[in-house]
C-alpha cells in the first residue's frame, strides 16, 4: 500500500508538472491583436503594417542591442514579464467598418488579446476602438489621423500620430515659405474622400487656412474607392488652383494621378496628406507620373548603422520595399504599446493603460522624427512632428523643408509625367 501511495504521488506530480508547463509557457506569450485592410482597395497599406509590425515583433523578441535607445529591443522577449514573448494576431477588416467592428469584438472575446492597434482607415478605426472602449481594452493607433477619434472622451484609445491640425499648421508653414520664395499660393483647391479621413482632415485644413488668410478656393470631395475622378480633375483643370491638396487612399492616389495625365492637368503645386501618396505600390504603378509632387511624412531612413537604417534593412527583406511613412508610424505604435506593457509588468488591461497614460519617450528612444511620445488626457501624443518630403528623381521621396531638416531644396514647378 505505501508503495502504492508514492507511485500514485509520483504520477500526481509528474501530472502536475504536465499541466504545469504548457500553462507556463503561456503565461510567457503576451497576445495582441491587430486589425488592418489586408483585402479591398486598401491592402497594400495592410500588407505593408503587417510586415511593420512582423519586423517589430521579431526585434523585440530576438533582441537587438544594435539599436540604440529604442525600448524592449536589447531582449530576448519583455524584461518587465521576465522575457515573455510577443505574438500578434492579425485579422482583416477588409476595408468596412462593420467587418472591424466584428474582428475587434473577435479578437477581444475569443482570441483574449490584452491590447489592440490598427486599423489604417479612419472611420474603421472608429469602430474598432469603439468595441475596446466598451470591453475596456487599451487601443494604440499609430497611422490614423482623423481629429474626431481623440475627441469622444475615450479612456483606453491612444494616438502616437501626428493629426489633421499638426499638417494644417505644417502646410500653412510650408506654403508660406514658398510664397516668400516666389511661388504663387493665391488659389487653394482640397480634393478629398468622403469618409472621416477625408472629411476631417479638409475640414481642418479649410478653417486653419482661412484664420491664417489662405484661401480655399475649392473644396472637391469624392467617393471613396470610385472608377472615375474626370470630373472632378476637369474641375481641377477650368479653375486653375495654384496649390492643390489631395487627401486620398493609395488606389484613389493611382486613379488621379493616371486621369490627370489623360487630361493633360498639371498643377503648379500639388500637395499631398500622405497616405496613398506614401503607400510603395503608388509609387511602382504611377511614381514617374507624379514627379515633383509634395508629401507630409515623419519618418527618414537615416543614415548607414542607425537604428532606422537598420531597421528598415530588415523590413525590407521581409516586405521587398522600404520603409514607408505609414508603416513606420504603425511600427511606431506598436513599439509605444509593448513598452507601455513592459513597463507595467502585467497584462492587466488598467495596469496597461496606467502605464500608457505615464509614456514619457523621448526622440532617440523613436524610430520617427517626433519630438516625442507624451499622451494628453484624450490620448493624443503632444509632441508628434512632421516635415515635407517632395518625390524626386524618379520614386524616392526626399526631406525639403523645414531648411534645417532638408536633405535637398523643394523643386517647382509640378513636373507630373514631364
Amino acid at each position: 500500500m505505501q508503495f502504492k501511495h508514492v507511485v500514485g504521488l509520483l504520477c500526481a506530480a509528474s501530472i502536475s508538472v504536465a499541466l504545469t508547463g504548457p500553462a507556463l509557457a503561456q503565461q510567457k506569450t503576451v497576445k495582441i491583436g491587430a486589425i488592418y485592410p489586408l483585402s479591398g482597395n486598401a491592402a497594400s497599406a495592410g500588407v505593408h503594417a503587417k510586415a511593420a509590425i512582423e519586423t517589430a515583433v521579431e526585434i523585440i523578441n530576438n533582441g537587438h542591442p544594435g539599436l540604440g535607445n529604442l525600448p524592449v529591443t536589447k531582449g530576448p522577449g519583455l524584461p518587465g514579464l521576465g522575457g515573455a514573448k510577443v505574438e500578434v494576431v492579425f485579422a482583416d477588416n477588409q476595408g468596412s467598418p462593420a467587418a472591424g467592428q466584428n474582428q475587434a469584438l473577435r479578437l477581444i472575446t475569443e482570441e483574449k488579446v490584452v491590447a489592440l492597434s490598427g486599423s489604417y482607415q479612419s472611420n474603421i478605426t472608429l469602430t474598432t476602438s469603439a468595441i475596446a472602449e466598451k470591453y475596456g481594452i487599451p487601443y494604440v493607433n499609430g497611422e490614423s489621423v482623423a481629429a474626431s477619434l481623440t475627441e469622444r472622451g475615450f479612456k483606453w484609445f491612444f494616438r502616437t500620430t501626428p493629426v489633421a491640425a499638426d499638417f494644417a499648421k505644417i502646410y500653412h508653414d510650408f506654403l508660406k515659405d514658398m510664397k516668400a520664395a516666389g511661388a504663387k499660393i493665391d488659389n487653394i483647391a482640397i480634393v478629398h474622400e468622403n469618409t472621416e479621413y477625408g472629411t476631417s482632415v479638409a475640414s481642418v485644413l479649410t478653417s486653419v487656412f482661412k484664420e491664417n488668410g489662405l484661401n480655399i478656393s475649392q473644396d472637391i470631395a469624392y467617393n471613396a474607392n470610385t472608377t472615375d475622378v474626370q470630373s472632378q480633375v476637369l474641375q481641377l483643370k477650368d479653375k486653375k488652383p495654384d496649390v492643390v491638396i489631395m487627401v486620398c487612399y493609395q488606389s484613389d492616389a493611382i486613379l488621379y494621378t493616371k486621369t490627370m495625365q489623360a487630361l493633360d492637368y498639371k498643377p503648379p503645386m500639388m500637395l499631398a496628406d500622405n497616405a496613398g501618396f506614401s503607400d510603395p505600390s503608388f509609387i511602382k504603378a504611377v511614381g514617374k507620373q507624379a514627379q515633383g509632387v509634395f508629401n507630409r511624412s515623419s519618418f527618414a531612413v537615416g543614415p548607414p548603422g542607425s537604428p532606422s537604417f537598420l531597421i528598415n534593412e530588415m523590413y525590407k527583406k521581409k516586405s521587398g520595399d522600404d520603409l514607408d511613412d505609414t508603416a513606420a508610424r504603425q511600427m511606431q505604435g506598436f513599439f509605444v504599446l509593448v513598452d507601455a506593457i513592459d513597463r507595467a509588468k502585467s497584462t492587466e488591461p488598467a495596469k496597461i493603460q496606467a502605464a500608457l497614460q505615464a509614456t514619457d519617450l523621448k526622440p532617440d528612444q523613436l524610430i520617427m522624427g517626433y519630438k516625442g511620445v507624451k499622451f494628453d488626457d484624450k490620448g493624443q501624443n503632444i509632441l508628434a512632428a512632421v516635415l515635407i518630403i517632395q518625390l524626386q528623381d524618379g520614386e524616392n521621396y526626399v526631406a525639403v523643408w523645414p531648411k534645417n531638416q532638408a536633405r535637398t531644396a523643394p523643386v517647382m514647378p509640378y513636373k507630373g509625367w514631364q
